[in-house]
């Protein structure tokens, strides 16, 4: 699959505890978007962070907090990306899920082996 040009950023960004059905959230969706054929998916995890609840969550050592906030973030056309959201619906019960466009300016793999 090649990504050139115009797309689309999806950006979920959930808490490192959440989970679905017994494994972590951000690993479900990112075999979804496997599953969905889309480009790829990389998770980010935060070292500091709040949401709707105004909990701050750290990393920082005497304040040792555990559910820091992860970013799965997902780049593809944009036709394909709203084809999957629907999926998050499902899955995000709390969180926040972003779209903006983006320019992909580079997106290659390694050659097979």
């Amino acid at each position: 699959m090649r990504v050139q040009g115009n797309a689309v950023r999806l950006t979920a960004i959930v808490g490192e505890d959440d989970t679905y059905q017994h494994r972590p959230l951000y690993h479900e969706i990112v075999l979804r978007a496997r599953q969905a054929g889309l480009a790829g998916a990389s998770v980010f995890r935060g070292i500091e962070g709040f949401g709707a609840s105004s909990a701050i969550h750290t990393a920082r050592l005497l304040s040792l907090s555990e559910d820091l906030p992860v970013a799965v973030v997902i780049v593809d056309e944009e036709a394909r990306v709203r084809a999957f959201v629907p999926q998050l619906d499902e899955l995000v019960g709390e969180g926040l899920v972003l779209l903006d466009d983006v320019e992909v300016i580079r997106y290659s793999g390694r050659d097979s082996e």
